[in-house]
């Protein structure tokens, strides 16, 4: 999936991220990609030389850190840690900044994405983390 909001080199390196990627993981992505989307049109992704961050007209909400064989892994920063959850596999707070916590989520399957981590995705969007 190439967004179209993208200007040419930015499509074409998310294309290299996504290159060689199985057909599972590709669906994950794009899976991933059009729930957030859902949230709001101003939704893009922009390539870093690691990952891909996912930003809406405000700032950057969330990262794709991993395409896996079968698996997404995200991280999602917030401005306070979420401890009372089932979705995130790991929460730090960022190393000298004492107002972002990362939250960690690995999707497995389209089915991941359930009511909890959408609240989340939906807090990330309108509110920045």
């Amino acid at each position: 999936m190439v967004d179209n909001q993208l200007n040419q080199e930015e499509a074409k390196q998310i294309a290299n991220f996504l290159a060689g990627k199985s057909e599972h993981t590709l669906m994950l992505f794009n899976h991933f990609v059009n729930e957030f989307k859902k949230l709001g049109n101003d939704v893009t992704l922009h390539p870093t030389k690691s990952m891909i961050a996912v930003s809406n007209s405000h700032k950057r909400i969330a990262w794709i850190t991993q395409l896996g064989k079968s698996f997404i892994h995200v991280v999602f920063p917030f401005k306070q840690l979420y401890p009372d959850n089932t979705c995130f596999t790991k929460m730090a707070q960022v190393p000298g900044d004492a107002n972002q916590f990362n939250h960690h989520f690995r999707m497995n399957l389209p089915e991941d994405l359930n009511e909890e981590v959408l609240s989340y995705m939906k807090q990330a969007y309108h509110l920045g983390g």
